[in-house]
């Protein structure tokens, strides 16, 4: 049994792409959309400091306020729409509507930062949306492998975690693939798991 559209017909799914602030969200959203991102950038200001903490992204001057949105499609049947959410802990009561219609989600990881996906882990499992942690290198080297960081965030062993380069459009479109892979994966099994 396919689970390919009928020939001629197009499918669309919404996925969040999510992490903590400066972790390249983003930069993601901008280098696979194949229209211009559509971004919700501010330049930083003092009313941010000693609320968001950007000790660690030194050089950021712009923060997402509300999301990012763009668009990919992965062959002539699936269209992705992608919707990058703030980073900032100040806006995330923008989630939950983020996140309505989503068919699973993207959580980009810093491993130096590690701690700051946790949130997004959280938010995640307890709305039971599919996801995948996506290490991003931003230095094109990894320095933890895909287990050490699955250990150290402490989640499941079916949730997939790959590396990717969120500046590289082909990086980027294989994290989306193994998303919607998982997703796909995860529906065949619930719908064949005895009642």
């Amino acid at each position: 049994m396919s689970h390919r559209p009928a020939a001629g017909r197009v499918t669309s799914a919404k996925i969040v792409i999510a992490g903590g602030f400066g972790v390249g969200k983003t930069t993601l959203v901008g280098s696979v959309s194949e229209i211009t991102p559509l971004t919700t950038e501010a330049i930083m200001t003092s009313a941010g400091v000693g609320v968001d903490d950007n000790r660690q992204v030194p050089g950021k001057m712009t923060t997402t306020v509300a999301m990012d949105f763009g668009r990919i499609s992965i062959d002539r049947d699936l269209i992705l729409y992608l919707f990058g959410t703030p980073g900032q802990t100040r806006f995330w009561f923008m989630w939950d509507e983020l996140v309505r219609g989503a068919i699973g989600a993207v959580v980009m990881v810093n491993t130096r930062r590690l701690a700051d996906c946790f949130a997004a882990i959280d938010f995640f499992e307890h709305r039971r949306l599919p996801y995948l942690i996506a290490i991003n290198c931003f230095d094109g080297m990894q320095y933890h492998n895909a287990q050490d960081v699955r250990d150290a965030l402490a989640i499941s062993s079916d949730v997939p975690v790959v590396s990717c380069d969120a500046r590289n459009r082909e990086s980027t479109k294989n994290v989306l693939i193994s998303l919607v892979e998982y997703v796909l994966t995860m529906r065949r099994s619930r719908a064949v798991a005895p009642a």
